[in-house]
């Protein structure tokens, strides 16, 4: 594919899909913010495959099942980085009660 077709191509399905997210958060023709979340995730995810295969022609050369596993387990790393953030950002708001908090500051200054 000539690269030219390919970037241009690209460009128009990024923008396709930027303006739709943006659209729908602008006219709320979603209701329900648990589903527009999903919605935005679901054409996030697709803007990532486009931006992938288009704009880093991953997938494409001779290198490109070597060149797709590091990126499977890089995106992997990423994930799992970002939810045990997340699961032990949300452990320690329940674990730490306010009287907890100010017990601890309490602690701490009568050193």
């Amino acid at each position: 594919m000539n690269r030219v077709v390919s970037y241009s191509t690209g460009l128009l399905l990024a923008m396709m899909l930027t303006i739709t997210a943006f659209s729908l958060v602008l006219t709320r023709a979603i209701a329900a913010s648990t589903a527009i979340i999903a919605v935005i995730l679901v054409l996030a995810m697709i803007q990532l495959a486009v931006q992938l295969l288009f704009f880093l022609h991953l997938g494409q050369g001779e290198d490109s099942k070597w060149n797709a596993a590091q990126f499977c387990f890089t995106f992997g790393a990423v994930i799992v980085v970002v939810l045990a953030s997340v699961w032990i950002m949300t452990h320690l708001n329940y674990n730490m009660t306010p009287e907890q908090v100010q017990q601890y500051i309490n602690d701490q200054s009568t050193f």
